[in-house]
């Protein structure tokens, strides 16, 4: 087992009552945009923070009307991806749009994410501080709804049917059926709907030793990426991650009993079936801190072992059991 020195890393432990106990509410739409004449108010959205597959029907103006959306994959929400919120909240209510099924739509195997999903809204609350003080929402789209589409549709789709008032996008976005088209036909298409179009410079990875961390896809010019943080987890650098992250990485378990966890004086073993998102490599991880509910932060060490994950402290034996 290789030890990993340098880097840290973030663990959340806690039950099955009350991970993922998020609040689902409406927020009042603040927006001078006008609706588009054939505009309709019956839309199905998926809602953030529910369980994986939880959705609501609402008879109402969807929440991005009058919004500016990122456009993009937001799977790491990687310093790039901040970027693109910043630029967001410069020009209105910022907002990340995505697209959810695209796995399954496309055939792709099954994979964990590098954020939790019920971390997200976390990581977005500390993107504030460089978005006005605003935190960015996230609002997702069904692959299968929109794969067929041509630039013009989706375009159009943003203005009639979503009502965004503007979108940001990388420089090298790609959109519409079978990435038909570009950054420059994206600015075109938000003219002609009258929508403003923000287009930004990728963020750079600065790492010198990021040939090796690379994915090798020819799309790859050096920006920072998910995939740049999927690998660099896979080596278990995580001074890296960090560095891509803007942020430390945090782990996600759920945990009961029954899934054969246990706990000691000075060691907590879950299974890795209870992590929620993407570990590092398997290794012996220093300087990380667990947070046991929602109040007990322990600094531990973090081991990583081909089924289990154990976390080594000896505070842990002044903490109730989980």
């Amino acid at each position: 087992m290789e030890a990993v020195k340098h880097g840290s890393a973030v663990i959340a432990l806690r039950s099955k009552n009350h991970l993922c106990g998020w609040s689902v509410f409406r927020r009042p739409l603040r927006t001078s945009h006008r609706l588009p004449r054939n505009f309709s108010t019956t839309r199905a959205v998926r809602v953030q923070g529910l369980q994986e597959d939880d959705y609501k029907v609402h008879s109402e103006v969807p929440p991005v009307t009058g919004g500016i959306v990122a456009l993009g994959k937001f799977d790491a929400l990687h310093i790039g991806h901040r970027e693109l919120a910043i630029q967001a909240a410069k020009a209105g209510t910022p907002f990340l749009l995505s697209f959810v099924g695209m796995a399954e739509v496309l055939g792709w195997e099954p994979r964990a994410p590098v954020v939790a999903k019920c971390d997200r809204k976390r990581v977005l609350s500390s993107w504030a501080p460089y978005c006005g003080n605003t935190t960015p929402a996230e609002f997702e789209l069904e692959f299968s709804s929109v794969r067929q589409l041509t630039p013009q549709q989706f375009v159009e789709k943003l203005s009639k049917e979503l009502g965004v008032r503007g979108v940001v996008a990388g420089k090298n976005y790609r959109f519409g059926y079978k990435a038909a088209g570009d950054a420059s036909e994206l600015v075109r298409l938000c003219a002609e709907y009258d929508m403003g179009a923000y287009i930004i410079d990728s963020v750079m990875d600065r790492n010198q030793d990021a040939k090796d961390t690379a994915s090798g896809d020819v799309k790859d010019k050096g920006q920072v990426s998910s995939t740049r943080v999927r690998h660099a987890l896979a080596k278990g650098d995580m001074k890296y991650v960090s560095e891509l992250l803007g942020r430390r990485h945090r782990l996600m378990l759920m945990v009961d009993e029954s899934q054969g966890c246990s706990w000691s004086r000075h060691r907590v073993s879950a299974p890795k079936s209870s992590l929620l998102n993407l570990p590092p490599r398997e290794g012996t991880y220093e300087n990380c801190s667990v947070f046991i509910g929602d109040e007990n932060i322990i600094q531990c060490r973090v081991v990583i072992d081909t089924a289990h994950i154990h976390l080594e402290s000896d505070e842990l034996k002044s903490c109730n059991k989980v």
